[in-house]
C-alpha cells in the first residue's frame, strides 16, 4: 500500500499528499511538466522567463503582495525550470498552508505579465546569464548538454540566449501557456502533518474553477548522438573538462544501476572511484564527480572535472583508466555490497528532508504515475548483480561512445 495519497480533481489536476508526523512545516507546490525542451526554437529561455514573470502580478495581486505574502509570516516561495519541468513551490509553517495553496494557485493559473516588469526582468535574466558565463564550472555543465544534444532542444541552455531574451512580449508568454499548460500534466504536490483531507478541500477550494484543459504532448524525441571532442579557449586560469554521453531514460529499468555505477565512479562520498584516483592518488584536482540525469527518452551522464592545464591530457587518461576497469573487471562480491550499502544510505538522508521529498514525489507521479517508496527502491538497488554493471558499462562507456569538452585558459 503506497505512503501517499492521490486524488484526480474534475478538471485533471492530481492531488499528491504524504503526511509526515512531528513536523511544524509544510512543504508544497505546483509541478508542471513543461521545461525548456518544450521551446520553438525561436522561445529559448521562454520556460524559465516564465519562472521569473510568476512573481511580478497575478489578476488580483501585485508583484509586491505576493513577494509578501508568505515572507511575513517566515514562508518561502521560488521556483526553478529544468529540461522538462517547472515548479512553483513553498515552504511555511502548517498554519499559514492555506495561504501557501491560495498564491501557488494565483501565480500559476493567473500571472498576467506586466509590460514593465517585463522590461524589468529581462535585465535580471541577462545579468544571470553573465554570471553562469563567469562561472566556468557551471557554463560548462550546459555547454555540454549542446555538446551530446546537438540540434536538439534538449541541448539549448535553459536560460535562453542573449537574443531570445531580448525579444520576448507579453503576448509570446501566453502563445507558449496555451501552447503546452495541461490540467492532466501538472500535479499540486504537499509533504506536511496535516491530514490529507483537509488538504483536499484546500485543493477543491481554490483549483475548482480552473477549467480542463487537454493538450497533446509534442515533444521532439532524441535519436541521433554523433560523439566529439570539443576545445574552447576561455578567459579562465583553470582548465574544466566534461566526459560523458547519452545514457538510459527514466522508463528503462536498467536506469538504476546505471546511477549505481555512477555513484560508484563520482558520487558525493569521498571514496568515489575517480576521487580516490584523481585527487587523493595523484592531487591533481579540487573537485571531480560525475551525475547522471534522466529524460522522458533518453538520459545524460557527465563527469566534471578542474585542474591545472598542463595536467590536463593527464588527468583526462586517468579518468578514462576508471572507465575501462569498469568494463573490464566486475565488481568483487564485496565491492558490490559497500556500493549497494552507500548509495541506499546516501538515498535515505536524501528523504529526510520533506521539500526533496516533495519535489522527487510530484516528478514521480508525471512521469511514471507512481511514486515508490524507498523500499521498493531498495529492493531494485539489492538485486542488481555485478555482471549487470559490467555490461552496462560496456555499452555506456565504451571510450568511443564519449563526448570530451575542455574549456583551457586562452593563451
Amino acid at each position: 500500500m503506497p505512503d501517499y495519497h492521490l486524488y484526480t480533481l474534475p478538471n485533471g489536476i492530481r492531488v499528491l499528499h504524504k503526511q509526515v508526523m512531528h513536523t511544524k512545516i509544510a512543504h508544497c507546490g505546483f509541478i508542471l511538466d513543461i521545461g525548456s525542451r518544450d521551446e520553438n526554437p525561436d522561445q529559448q529561455g521562454l520556460a524559465h522567463f516564465w519562472e521569473h514573470m510568476a512573481f511580478k502580478g497575478t489578476v488580483k495581486r501585485k508583484s509586491f503582495h505576493i513577494l509578501n505574502r508568505l515572507e511575513t509570516v517566515g514562508g518561502e516561495l521560488n521556483a526553478y525550470t529544468t529540461k522538462e519541468k517547472l515548479c512553483f513551490y513553498a515552504s511555511l509553517l502548517e498554519s499559514h498552508f492555506e495561504k501557501a495553496f491560495d498564491l501557488l494557485t494565483d501565480i500559476t493559473f493567473h500571472s498576467v505579465f506586466p509590460k514593465k516588469e517585463i522590461e524589468k526582468e529581462r535585465g535580471v535574466i541577462l545579468e544571470e546569464m553573465a554570471m553562469y558565463l563567469d562561472t566556468p564550472e557551471d557554463a560548462i555543465i550546459d555547454e555540454f548538454d549542446n555538446v551530446v544534444f546537438t540540434n536538439h532542444p534538449l541541448g539549448n541552455n535553459i536560460l535562453g540566449t542573449k537574443e531570445s531574451v531580448s525579444s520576448f512580449t507579453k503576448a509570446d508568454f501566453q502563445g507558449f501557456i496555451d501552447q503546452n499548460l495541461s490540467t492532466d500534466s501538472l500535479v499540486f504536490c504537499s509533504v506536511s502533518n496535516w491530514s490529507f483531507e483537509k488538504v483536499l478541500k484546500l485543493a477543491e477550494k481554490f483549483l475548482s474553477e480552473v477549467p480542463r484543459i487537454e493538450k497533446p504532448r509534442k515533444r521532439q524525441p532524441f535519436t541521433v548522438y554523433q560523439p566529439k571532442v570539443v576545445n574552447l579557449e576561455k578567459p579562465i586560469s583553470q582548465a574544466h573538462c566534461v566526459i560523458g554521453c547519452p545514457a538510459y531514460s527514466l522508463h528503462d529499468d536498467r536506469r538504476i544501476s546505471f546511477f549505481m555505477l555512477s555513484n560508484l565512479l563520482g558520487g558525493p562520498g569521498m571514496n568515489s572511484r575517480l576521487n580516490l584516483a584523481v585527487r587523493e592518488k595523484h592531487g591533481l584536482v579540487y573537485t571531480i564527480d560525475a551525475n547522471y540525469a534522466t529524460y522522458i527518452d533518453t538520459g545524460l551522464f557527465g563527469i566534471y572535472f578542474g585542474t591545472e592545464k598542463k595536467q590536463l591530457k593527464r588527468t583526462t587518461s586517468l579518468v578514462l583508466k576508471e572507465l575501462k576497469k569498469l568494463r573490464e573487471k566486475p565488481l568483487g562480491t564485496l565491492q558490490l555490497h559497500t556500493a549497494k550499502e552507500q548509495l541506499m544510505g546516501q538515498l535515505a538522508m536524501a528523504e529526510e528532508s520533506n521539500m526533496g521529498l516533495m519535489m522527487m514525489m510530484g516528478k514521480s507521479i508525471l512521469d511514471l504515475n507512481k511514486v515508490d517508496s524507498l523500499n521498493e527502491i531498495f529492493d531494485q538497488i539489492r538485486r542488481i548483480k555485478a555482471a549487470e554493471l559490467t555490461d552496462i558499462a560496456n555499452e555506456i562507456l565504451r571510450e568511443d561512445n564519449l563526448s570530451i569538452l575542455n574549456y583551457v585558459p586562452a593563451k
